[in-house]
């Protein structure tokens, strides 16, 4: 069996953004709702648990996305001005 390129960090982050862009207003995810998905995307060969909270963590830094509490811990994308 041949090793296979893990996915990079930035790659894994602009799709998390993509999925939560799609789920935007309908469904709120999780970290551990990306972390599924992208590795039943990628599979665990290429894609880890580690690898996925670092992505998530550049999304954060960077504001691309926030951490919003409804009862839990969600990941969303930031409001757009003034649509608060």
């Amino acid at each position: 069996m041949t090793d296979m390129a893990a996915v990079p960090i930035e790659t894994l982050a602009d799709e998390m953004y993509q999925l939560l862009a799609e789920c935007a207003g309908k469904k709120n995810l999780k970290a551990g709702d990306l972390i599924k998905e992208m590795i039943a995307r990628h599979g665990e060969a290429t894609c880890s648990k580690d690898d996925c909270k670092k992505a998530i963590r550049i999304l954060i830094d960077t504001g691309r996305c926030i951490y919003s509490y409804l009862g839990g811990s969600y990941i969303q994308l930031p409001p757009k001005e003034g649509t608060e």
